[in-house]
């Protein structure tokens, strides 16, 4: 296995780990900054204000996102496990 695959399987798998976790980030941090809006509008200093809401678009863009990435961690063992033996040379 040369040190040009091995780079190549690394970035691969950083690019994976960042395209899985957007989704659910983004979610994440759209939701906050609307209920930041929200509560400097309004002045509502609640903490669970802020826990819940981003708990429920967390899980919600989980729940539409798990196909998609299902199918990308799929693909990328298949692609892994198809290789293995140019990797082990």
């Amino acid at each position: 296995m040369s040190i040009q695959m091995v780079i190549d399987l690394g970035q691969r798998a950083l690019l994976l780990i960042v395209m899985l976790s957007a989704p659910v980030l983004l979610a994440g941090m759209i939701t906050g900054l609307a209920v930041s809006v929200f509560q400097a509008v309004t002045s509502i200093q609640e903490a669970t204000l802020t826990f819940v809401p981003k708990l429920i678009a967390v899980f919600v863009a989980m729940v539409v996102c798990m196909p998609w990435m299902a199918d990308l961690v799929v693909r990328f063992t298949v692609d892994l496990f198809g290789n293995l033996g140019q990797y082990a040379r």
